[in-house]
């Protein structure tokens, strides 16, 4: 029996912003000289300061704008800043084998619950950007909702997995685009023009978000609110995948698929 059709409805919230409306205050988090000393102490076993911080970071990935920039905890100083990332990354959630993959020039979600990128030396603005995935649902809605229609339909991801753009459970909003993990092959031409119209609204003017990043800045993002583009050239950034269990989780066996896809095409 053939599922009935989305019911397709704004998306409301502090996760549907465009980028021309923010400023840094609703971004960024300054972090003390507390929290960073915390942070160079690997074997304290209590972080009062960091615990708070991340507490506020926690609050703004699953029911805020979908990513945050720690500004002022000063790893890019430290002797092994990707150990230091990784410690951190265990506060927050289970750090993740991360198989990276090329920059691409379109945005797109990593299979993870949230990904933390650290800057260790000063990037161009225009390096990194962001976009927002609850924003893009809404411009559709009203420019093509028949391409809409589309991207809550099931994509191909490797041989089995399959996921949807745009979709909700529970009542909570959800997404994941990764057109390098896609099988293409299996594409539809209605799937094709559908991507093609997400992406033409991603690019509309006012849409994205370019962050300038200073070195030591840590820019964190929950793939299923907000999608990253990272420019080719910008090697002074390390990325850390992590499992964060929540109800914008995305599922382990897919995960898994789209990280190896067997079927790229």
């Amino acid at each position: 029996m053939q599922a009935p059709p989305p019911r397709l409805i704004p998306q409301a919230g502090p996760a549907a912003w465009a980028g021309s409306a923010l400023t840094p205050a609703d971004w960024m988090i300054p972090a003390g000289a507390e929290a960073a000393a915390e942070l160079a102490e690997r074997d304290a076993a209590q972080r009062p300061q960091l615990t708070a911080l991340l507490r506020q970071v926690a609050e703004r990935l699953d029911e805020g704008r979908g990513f945050c920039l720690l500004r002022g905890l000063k790893l890019d100083l430290l002797a092994e800043p990707e150990a230091a990332l990784i410690a951190l990354g265990r506060l927050l959630g289970q750090p993740l084998p991360d198989a990276e993959s090329p920059p691409t020039a379109a945005f797109h979600a990593d299979p993870a619950d949230a990904v933390a990128l650290l800057c260790l030396g000063g990037l161009a603005e225009g390096a990194v950007s962001l976009v927002a995935a609850a924003a893009l649902h809404n411009a559709l809605l009203k420019s093509d909702r028949a391409a809409l229609a589309v991207l809550h339909r099931e994509f191909p991801y490797g041989e089995a997995a399959a996921l949807p753009v745009f979709s909700t459970a529970e009542g909570v909003f959800l997404s994941h685009l990764d057109r390098a993990a896609m099988s293409k092959a299996r594409l539809d031409p209605a799937q094709e023009a559908a991507l093609a119209a997400l992406e033409a609204a991603a690019e509309a003017p006012g849409q994205a978000l370019a962050l300038p990043l200073h070195a030591g800045d840590l820019l964190l993002v929950n793939p299923r609110l907000a999608w990253l583009r990272i420019a080719a050239g910008a090697p002074a950034l390390r990325r850390l995948r992590l499992d964060r269990p929540g109800p914008r989780s995305l599922p382990a066996a897919f995960r898994q698929a789209a990280s190896n896809p067997t079927s790229g095409g």
